[in-house]
C-alpha cells in the first residue's frame, strides 16, 4: 500500500509543509498509507520549518524527493 503526494517543502526526516489545496488529501493518504513517497520542490535542513505550519510529521513519510521546477516528466 503506497502514497504518492506532493508537498510544498519538507525536510529530510519528512516533515511536510503544503500550498493551497494539496492539504486536502496529502496528509490522509500519508496517514493511511504503509509506505509514503513525498514529492517536494524544496528540501531544507531541520528546523527551518516552522513546527505550527508542519501538516504532515514525518511519522508518517518514508521517502523525501526534491523535484524543482524545471524538472519535467514525460512519458514517451
Amino acid at each position: 500500500d503506497f502514497a504518492l503526494i506532493k508537498a510544498y517543502k519538507g525536510d529530510r526526516w519528512g516533515n511536510l509543509v503544503y500550498n493551497k489545496s494539496a492539504r486536502n488529501f496529502g496528509p490522509i493518504m500519508a496517514m493511511a498509507a504503509d509506505v509514503t513517497i513525498a514529492q517536494v520542490s524544496e528540501v531544507v535542513e531541520l528546523g527551518q520549518l516552522d513546527p505550527e505550519h508542519i501538516v504532515t510529521p514525518g511519522i508518517f513519510v518514508q521517502h523525501v524527493v526534491a523535484v524543482d521546477a524545471t524538472t519535467h516528466v514525460t512519458a514517451q
